[in-house]
């Protein structure tokens, strides 16, 4: 039997280099889709490797394994999409927006609309479609009170990507831990060392801020417009918040993730057609394609017309992409000459997590999208970190805080820039007041150089682990 062909390292090294540019041109320069940016990337890599005499086997056989690891991420995307247009359909999440909307009292505008957010994004998953609707809510309602935008757009971003990072529907906190070989449960309470700080410092700094818009009242058209119309489409009955909270319950008791989905998708689809009076076609089409209906009110529609399987279709294709370019890193031996080059340089375990945490920041920084390089640097330092007894859920935390969190201020990013085109603010405006997208980088550092908050194989603090040490000792 022939033995494996190895590349020399120059030439992995030169593999990586070209083909990292050529990802890095595509997505931060040219703006094109980040799936076919991944797979032209990859295709670059899989035409030196052939070049350089690799057998086409090698990229086949290591394609489909990617893949195939790939599969139940991928599956869960879709019933999200199928999740989020359920509820759209049933009333659950026009429920949540209508009691929201209300609890708006000048003074602690920001505070409502960051909190405001944050429900939603956790109900929903999505920071995007958060700051889409909703978001492009609260903006005109912080206009009529005379908050200047920058405030109110800090504020929809922390709130959107407080749920972003932490809710079990969002597409970072299901691939995150499962690039790197995490349990999703594990995932979101490991987050929490980083995101609840980050939440508290930021209310606070709200509750300055707003303070000196004592005595202001809500006089929104867009805003009393939300309302009626809302109103008039929706039966807004309270038992529509039957489904999140049964999901929410299942997901925290460590209930299967698809079973759960699914009975969060029947409940809603139950309550569409008694609650609602809609239709089996009506309810498969909201499942397939999002609700779909039409109010006459345009901030209405785009508000309530989410979800839907074939919504996520675009980061299924991403996730295809990413298993093409990370699979033919890996064929060419990328992923090992990494592996040990971070193994040689890492001597301790603080160490390790201080050029993971680099590492990642960079290339997101970088890049530009966050779940590109979850892709690349989740399966390379995995099976490192398990070497140093580190749980796996340190290293997908650090992939969200220096990833999902921290690219909003990137002015270059999918995420930053769908904010500028959405709400209308630049980075550069909102940073200042949005302390969740920089302050988690920070708590980050602290954790690594501390050790609070960073967890052992067992699932035991490091922290506490010195201390048994020593008693035991």
């Amino acid at each position: 039997m022939c033995e494996k062909k190895q590349l020399k390292t120059w030439q992995i090294l030169l593999t990586l280099l070209v083909s990292l540019a050529v990802l890095l041109y595509l997505v931060a320069i040219q703006k094109s889709n980040p799936g076919v940016s991944l797979i032209t990337a990859g295709m670059v890599a899989i035409g030196l490797g052939l070049a350089f005499g690799l057998d086409w086997k090698t990229f086949e056989s290591n394609m489909g394994d990617t893949i195939k690891s790939m599969f139940m991420g991928m599956l869960i995307m879709m019933f999200v999409g199928i999740l989020i247009g359920s509820w759209m359909s049933a009333g659950t999440v026009p429920l949540m927006m209508y009691y929201g909307l209300k609890i708006l009292p000048a003074p602690i505008f920001l505070i409502a609309a960051c909190l405001l957010c944050c429900v939603m994004s956790l109900m929903t998953g999505t920071s995007w479609g958060t700051m889409g609707t909703i978001g492009v809510a609260l903006l005109g309602v912080a206009e009529g009170l005379g908050i200047p935008v920058a405030y109110a757009a800090g504020a929809i971003v922390v709130g959107a990507l407080f749920g972003d990072k932490l809710s079990p529907l969002s597409d970072t906190t299901i691939v995150a831990p499962f690039v790197s070989g995490a349990d999703i449960i594990d995932h979101i309470k490991s987050m929490l060392w980083t995101t609840i700080p980050c939440l508290v410092v930021s209310l606070i700094l709200y509750g300055i801020l707003g303070a000196q818009f004592q005595g202001g009242t809500v006089a929104s058209e867009n805003y009393n417009l939300i309302l009626t119309t809302l109103e008039a489409n929706f039966n807004l009955n309270p038992i529509l918040l039957l489904p999140p909270v049964v999901v929410l319950v299942l997901i925290f008791m460590r209930k299967p993730t698809l079973p759960v989905f699914a009975v969060g998708i029947l409940l809603a689809d139950i309550l569409a057609i008694v609650v609602q009076g809609r239709t089996l076609p009506q309810v498969f089409a909201a499942m397939t394609n999002g609700l779909g209906a039409s109010t006459e009110v345009a901030l209405v529609d785009s508000m309530i017309n989410r979800g839907g399987m074939l919504s996520m279709m675009t980061s299924v294709a991403l996730i295809i992409g990413a298993a093409v370019f990370s699979s033919a890193l890996k064929a060419l031996g990328v992923f090992d000459l990494l592996v040990n080059t971070i193994q040689s340089l890492a001597k301790s375990r603080k160490s390790l997590l201080g050029l993971s945490y680099v590492l990642h920041l960079v290339l997101a920084s970088l890049v530009g999208v966050y779940l590109v390089t979850f892709a690349i640097v989740g399966p390379v330092l995995g099976p490192t970190f398990d070497k140093y007894n580190l749980a796996r859920r340190n290293l997908s935390r650090m992939l969200e805080d220096t990833g999902t969190a921290f690219s909003p201020i990137v002015p270059w990013s999918n995420i930053s820039i769908f904010i500028l085109g959405t709400l209308g603010v630049s980075s550069f405006d909102y940073v200042l007041y949005a302390p969740l997208t920089y302050l988690g980088v920070v708590f980050a550092a602290f954790y690594i150089i501390t050790g609070i908050g960073i967890y052992n194989k067992d699932g035991v603090l490091l922290t506490k682990e010195k201390k048994e040490t020593q008693i035991e000792a």
